[in-house]
């Protein structure tokens, strides 16, 4: 059995999806904060915050668990800079509480979702796991610390880890189960769609002064679905014995935020309200990740490539979410 933190989560419930359609038996645990109990369709569920080791203890005790993926995070980058003690005490302190529980009952395989924002600015672009890491936000030294933790608990304990570095999370179910959905939204897609369903009053661009064709900030898309399959993937590489690894998981390509936007207007048909603004702190012009080496070592490669394509599934869900709450 899998045990999935923040499996009601964006990019959770999506793998837990992904496993259920392997043939793998799960059970998440999920605090709801930003979770959404909609989304929990597949397998087991308890509502469980990681603060709580003693509920962690007894998931262990009564559940077959082989495997951890965790998702479990607050990942508002704006706000782990005003509320640091906030970010550290649920993203590292409760990943110790977890890590705790697996050595207390010999589970020794996990799957840690991590972010490109250990590495902050870049130095090259595109980015490679032999980047210097040097995150500038408490979001990303948070994950970053987290990766070291995992290290030492390889040498010392014999965990055997695969940390998956993202890049820009997109997309949402093709079958239409799920999608992006939160609350503050602070993701571009999302909210561009937002402004195209009439949800919001435009969509603001931060910065048009950036050394880039355009003007505005180049961000590398990966869709939610190809995320999915990549836990599977490294799911399937510690089940035969794979040692610990890193991996980004990018689709190789940018686009800047005018093309995005362009892009949407395109596939929803609707025209969107574009404010220009000045930057924000702490953001680099282009990101991009090089994920050659988890399509050598994982042989993994996203199916979704057009960003067309990757927004046409999110405004499918967007529509559909819409009237869903329209409904109620």
């Amino acid at each position: 059995m899998i045990l999935v933190t923040g499996g009601a989560g964006y990019i959770g419930s999506h793998t837990n999806k992904a496993l259920h359609k392997a043939g793998y038996e799960t059970m998440v645990i999920d605090n709801l904060i930003y979770g959404h109990e909609d989304f929990l369709k597949w397998g087991e569920y308890e509502k469980i915050d990681l603060k709580d080791l003693n509920g962690i203890i007894d998931i262990f005790e009564r559940y077959p668990i082989e495997t951890v993926m965790h998702f479990a995070a607050f990942t508002n980058v704006k706000e782990s800079v005003e509320d640091p003690q906030r970010y550290y005490l649920n993203n590292l302190r409760n990943t110790l509480n977890l890590l705790q529980a697996m050595m207390e009952f010999k589970v020794n395989k996990f799957v840690f979702s991590s972010t490109c924002a250990t590495y902050g600015n870049p130095l090259e672009i595109p980015l490679t796991e032999e980047h210097p890491q040097n995150p500038i936000s408490p979001y990303g030294k948070g994950k970053y610390m987290v990766e070291h933790i995992l290290k030492d608990y390889s040498s010392a304990y014999g965990l055997r880890y695969v940390s998956l570095r993202y890049f820009n999370a997109a997309g949402a179910d093709p079958e239409g189960d799920l999608g992006e959905r939160h609350h503050p939204e602070t993701h571009l897609i999302p909210l561009i769609l937002d402004a195209a369903l009439g949800r919001r009053q435009d969509v603001k661009i931060f910065g048009t002064d950036y050394d880039t064709p355009d003007g505005t900030c180049i961000r590398d898309y990966i869709h939610v679905s190809d995320l999915a399959d990549a836990h599977l993937k490294a799911l399937k590489y510690l089940d035969a014995g794979g040692k610990s690894q890193v991996f980004n998981l990018g689709n190789g390509n940018g686009f800047s935020v005018k093309e995005v936007i362009a892009t949407a207007q395109k596939v929803t048909g609707k025209r969107i309200k574009v404010t220009e603004t000045d930057r924000r702190q702490g953001d680099p012009p282009i990101l991009v990740g090089s994920s050659q080496k988890a399509s050598k070592i994982l042989g993994w490669k996203p199916k979704y490539f057009d960003l067309s394509q990757i927004i046409s599934t999110a405004w499918r869900w967007h529509e559909k979410d819409n009237k869903n709450d329209e409904m109620v």
